[in-house]
């Protein structure tokens, strides 16, 4: 990592000296200047520098700081922290002098197939970009995108096979709730409080975006879920059809319809059971992601290539406001009937009232029999 820092530091005019700025959670000194920079040049991760992993990239992260110093009790400037942040692709080629083989083994093939990145995340509500919160309400929809990181792999299409959601990161466990299944049918839709539904037409074809509304479990203890996905890549050439789709439900038009091809390759997800048209064949990829014949070389089929899938797990996603529904409706449950309060109140006055008048008249009583004995003494 090199930082070059202008001793202009402010573009006024005076320049900062080279001692007041330091680099990193270490305060690392410069390790070199001019009459017009200040240059820090150290180790991607020295200084105490942080790096966080993502998807796509490593990510270094550091701050320059500007600490004015002063011989006299005043300083005329301002200090200063200018963030840093260096982006590095997790996959990518750092020869460098790339190798040009002049075929390509089935080996090399495999590892290029194994590295292909799977990924969900969420929306925000206008899909520009990544939602930053995981805690919904009742009544907004999960917006997902799915995608897969093409790299250098040749052109591909991704599909939604199947997407169960669960209360916990096991999607065996049980309860269960299947949103997509057959191959690419959004069940979830055909509900009548549902509107969930796949975004047609797609932005790119290795990506795929669904809604689904919000849900809870019946009776569920917790407020959790999360919702597993088999991501399919198939190359970018195949013919949509009942395996390779992506279906929605149109309730006005009580039929299904597809983000690519013709309304006839849906017709199977009403039952449920979608299969491969007759004389047509799969290509050699597993649900495991792994061609059969792993570790075998062996020829491929002329006009079949392989598919790729993966599982991925969206969540914890939080469902908020449930727990105070059912404090309120417990709490009201143990409250007496509103029109029972006041009527309880206006006997206890009432009873108190005449009791006081009745302590009154008695005292009243035996304060005059007591006067009139003294008068006729």
């Amino acid at each position: 990592m090199v930082v070059s820092v202008s001793r202009n530091f402010y573009s006024n005019g005076k320049l900062v000296k080279p001692s007041d700025l330091t680099l990193g959670p270490q305060s690392c000194q410069p390790t070199s200047q001019t009459a017009d920079a200040v240059v820090f040049q150290s180790a991607l991760q020295a200084c105490s520098n942080p790096v966080q992993m993502t998807s796509d990239f490593l990510i270094y992260s550091t701050s320059l700081l500007y600490n004015p110093t002063s011989d006299v009790p005043i300083i005329r400037t301002n200090s200063a922290v200018v963030p840093i942040t260096c982006y590095y692709f997790r996959h990518d080629n750092v020869s460098s002098k790339a190798i040009r083989p002049t075929w390509s083994p089935f080996s090399t093939t495999i590892s290029t197939e194994e590295k292909l990145s799977f990924n969900l995340q969420l929306m925000t509500d206008d899909w520009s970009g990544p939602r930053n919160s995981i805690v919904y309400q009742l009544g907004d929809a999960f917006n997902i995108e799915a995608s897969v990181q093409t790299q250098n792999h040749i052109g591909l299409i991704l599909f939604v096979d199947s997407c169960v959601a669960t209360q916990s990161p096991d999607p065996t466990s049980k309860p269960s709730y299947d949103i997509i299944s057959a191959n690419g049918c959004l069940m979830d839709g055909m509900l009548d409080d549902s509107s969930s539904s796949f975004v047609s037409p797609r932005i790119q074809p290795d990506k795929l975006q669904f809604a689904v509304d919000a849900f809870l479990f019946v009776a569920a203890a917790q407020s959790e879920v999360y919702i597993t996905c088999n991501l399919r890549a198939a190359p970018a050439t195949q013919v949509p059809d009942s395996m390779n789709k992506a279906c929605s439900f149109n309730k006005a038009t009580n039929s299904w319809s597809p983000v690519e091809g013709s309304n006839n390759i849906c017709q199977c997800c009403t039952a449920g059971l979608c299969s491969m048209p007759s004389g047509q064949a799969r290509g050699w990829g597993s649900v495991q992601g792994r061609p059969r014949g792993f570790g075998k070389r062996e020829a491929v089929p002329a006009g079949l290539q392989s598919e790729v899938v993966r599982q991925a797990v969206l969540g914890p996603l939080l469902i908020a406001g449930e727990e105070s529904h059912l404090y309120r409706r417990n709490l009201s449950s143990r409250m007496s009937p509103p029109e029972a309060q006041p009527l309880e109140l206006w006997v206890l006055v009432a009873v108190a009232s005449v009791s006081l008048v009745v302590v009154i008249a008695g005292v009243a009583m035996t304060a005059k029999s007591i006067m009139n004995k003294f008068c006729n003494k």
